[in-house]
């Protein structure tokens, strides 16, 4: 069981950008695919981006690619989320957790994530 935590989250405007963290200290943390998650207000959690164990490879929803970026930093033990051109949709908590690069958590447990609430 990885251990995962989430940070970055906040309040910003309609067009603004946020940049989201997940770190851990397993020892092994590079040999993790990791994936972002979110979940809105009474809907169902939904796959956001996730990112190889290198970094080589990385996969988006629909809904997010061409304004999210998923990237890593394997030194640092850190997978962050890059969210430019946030809209109201995009408020949610998001989370952080093992995954394959197709989007399915592999993780049993997930963190307290944080909250992104992006204002009209």
């Amino acid at each position: 069981q990885v251990q995962l935590a989430e940070s970055g989250g906040g309040l910003v405007q309609t067009g603004g950008s946020l940049k989201l963290s997940c770190t851990s200290s397993a020892r092994y943390f590079s040999t993790y695919a990791i994936g972002w998650f979110r979940q809105a207000p009474e809907k169902e959690r939904e796959f956001v981006a996730a990112i190889s164990r290198g970094g080589a490879s990385t996969n988006y929803a629909e809904s997010v690619a061409g304004r999210f970026t998923i990237s890593r930093d394997n030194a640092k033990n850190t997978v962050y989320l890059q969210m430019d051109s946030l809209k109201p949709a995009d408020t949610a908590v998001y989370y952080c957790n093992t995954a394959s690069l197709r989007g399915i958590p592999v993780g049993g447990s997930w963190g307290q994530g944080t909250q992104v609430t992006v204002s009209s």
